[in-house]
């Protein structure tokens, strides 16, 4: 039986583009890299308060990467919506989608990644 997840793969053609955008947009921590048996690149993350790790995987073997429109998602907690705004804005990501609030009064926004990948970002509403 599974016990838990562990992490989830993202494969990209750029990795250090999509490895600063991790690091320096969402302010992840780089948990480690190393180059696979097969000769992937692997760099791993994580959010602060989360367990689970992020592989961002450059493997040039596998072809092209390409990321369909509404493939596939992270979603990530946030504290203040628009200081993130302003924040991925002034490196070069606006958001693509929002800030809109949902029936559960959370804010919501994505932002889009280099390659295509989709990032949700869900600030909670204040506990008052």
């Amino acid at each position: 039986m599974v016990k838990k997840l562990l992490h989830t793969r993202y494969r990209v053609a750029d990795l250090d583009k999509t490895t600063a955008f991790y690091r320096d947009v969402l302010g992840l921590e780089e948990s480690h890299r190393h180059t696979s048996g097969r000769g992937s690149q692997l760099v791993f993350f994580k959010a602060p308060q989360s367990e689970e790790l992020i592989e961002i995987c450059k493997y040039d073997a596998s072809g092209p990467v390409v990321v369909g429109p509404d493939l596939t998602h992270l979603a990530f907690e946030v504290d203040d919506m628009d200081a993130f705004a302003r924040h991925a804005a002034s490196l070069g990501y606006p958001l693509s989608d929002g800030p809109h609030k949902s029936s559960s009064g959370s804010v919501i926004a994505f932002v889009d990644a280099p390659e295509g990948y989709e990032i949700e970002l869900i600030q909670r509403p204040k506990a008052g």
